[in-house]
Parts: C-alpha cells; structure tokens; sequence
C-alpha cells in the first residue's frame, strides 16, 4: 500500500484535521451537548444508541464519545481511500520504489522499517497538538474526571480548514457535522469489509472489482 502507507501518517483525527497555525475562534456557537440536541441523529432511526451508552452519560462523557466517532469516522475515511488508491497504483510509482504490492493489508509490512520511525514521530506529535486544542490540561482536571474536554471545544472542531468549508451559520454547520458523521460511519463500515475480505481470501479489492466485471471463461472442448 505505498500510497496507503504515506497516507497512514496523516491516518489519525489531528494529522488529518489539525491546523498548524494557531487555532482560529470558534465562531460558530455550540448546542448544548445532548442527546436532543447533538448532530448525527437523522430519521428513520433518530440517535441510534441500542445499548444506551449516550443516554447514560453526562454531557462531558457524551462530548468525548463523540471525539471518538469522529476520530474514527476521519481516519476511517483515509483507510477506504488508501486501500483503493494504494493497490491501483502499486508497481506504478516512485513511491518506495515500486516495490510494494500485493492486497493493501499487506503493504504496511513490506515498507522500509525506518519509516515507521517517520511514522510514529509523526503521529506522536499530531496526537500532542490534539490535545493541547481539545484537552484541559491534566493539573487542572478533577481526580473523577479524566480527560475532560475544554468548555468551548466542538468535538472534531480543531481549526483545520483551509479551503474555508466551515459555515458560519450553525444550522448550516449542523448540518455539515451531519453529513461528516454520516461519511464516517459509511467509511468505518467500509473500511472493515475491506480488511475482512482480503483476509478471507488474499485478494486485493481492485482486484476483486475487476476480476468481477470480467466474463465467465467457458472451457474448451
């Protein structure tokens, strides 16, 4: 997975939506944080939540279990991407020579071990600056409430937005954290059927997709 691998360090919550400039205000004000009132509840289901995790939590709690969707959701996303990106171009780039190949879950293992050094710096610092953004620092945090998030921090909110996406308005913000949400959950799936089917079988999912607009072979008598 060359290019899956690069993107892997870029493959947590703060490397993919962490500004390294300071981290602009927060213009748009947040809802109180309830199960009421927290995007991603969407008919037919309204806030899926079968073993009443949200429902029992305290808004602290509820804020970090978001920071988890989300987490997961954006560095989901970057897998789906990776995987498919990475097995189409293998053999056919620079990138660790073109020496890389087979199915994607195998790509991280054929990589020069010194780039997991990159890597793990890499991530190391991302997950720092996250924290810094997100995190009330540990001296200030109550004994009973470890890894309290800031008052004013929007889970998933880090400052990163280049391109200027961010809505200033909040039901147009709302919205887009909707539709965030929504893409994560699709790519989480996504992401573990891909691994599952290339552990089953050894087969990448390029390979699988094309193999399977290919005609069947009649035999000759």
């Amino acid at each position: 997975m060359k290019i899956a691998a690069t993107l892997a360090l870029f493959a947590t919550p703060a490397a993919a939506f962490l500004a390294k400039a300071p981290v602009a205000k927060q213009n748009v004000a947040p809802l109180a944080f309830s199960i009421d009132t927290i995007p991603g509840a969407i008919a037919p289901t309204g806030l899926f939540d079968p073993l009443g995790f949200a429902e029992k939590a305290d808004e602290a709690t509820l804020k970090r279990y978001r920071e988890a969707e989300l987490t997961h959701g954006r560095v989901a996303m970057l897998a789906s991407v990776g995987f498919l990106v990475g097995e189409a171009v293998e053999s056919k780039t620079f990138i660790f020579n073109g020496e890389v190949t087979g199915p994607a879950i195998t790509h991280l293992a054929q990589i020069n071990p010194t780039f997991w050094l990159i890597l793990g710096v890499g991530i190391a610092r991302a997950e720092l600056d996250r924290a810094e953004i997100g995190w009330v620092e540990p001296e200030n945090v109550p004994v009973d409430k470890p890894g309290l998030l800031r008052d004013d921090y929007i889970p998933g909110n880090l400052g990163f937005d280049p391109l200027g996406l961010k809505p200033e308005d909040p039901e147009e913000f709302f919205e887009m954290q909707t539709k965030e949400l929504q893409n994560g959950r699709l790519a989480m799936i996504a992401a573990s059927g891909f691994l599952a089917q290339e552990l089953v079988d050894g087969k990448g999912i390029i390979e699988h997709l094309t193999s399977a607009k290919q005609p069947p072979v009649t035999p000759v008598e």
